[in-house]
């Protein structure tokens, strides 16, 4: 099953609200704030020998890139809302 099976019903509710491409960056947001609250979880476990109180080097790592991807679907959502309000661009139809 794939992602556009598997997040129907949200897929269907932000694309309503947002368009086809901002709804469906929306859904990846919410995919890559799971992921990055599931690797917290581990990171409190999983604590650095060199650095205590923080997590093990590969889990920073990986918490970084999943935060860096967030702000950089965030930056592409703005880009596309701006966008539109200005109407520079049009949103594609929704495939039903």
């Amino acid at each position: 099953m794939g992602i556009l099976d598997e997040k129907r019903t949200e897929l269907d509710q932000y694309e309503f609200m947002m368009g086809v491409t901002r709804g469906r960056l929306a859904v990846a947001l919410d995919v890559l704030t799971d992921a990055l609250t599931l690797v917290g979880q581990h990171g409190v476990y999983c604590q650095s020998a060199r650095q205590p109180g923080k997590p093990a080097m590969d889990v920073q790592i990986v918490m970084k890139g999943i935060t860096d991807a967030k702000e950089l679907i965030s930056s592409v959502m703005e880009e596309l809302r701006e966008r539109k309000e200005a109407g520079k661009d049009s949103e594609p139809r929704r495939r039903s």
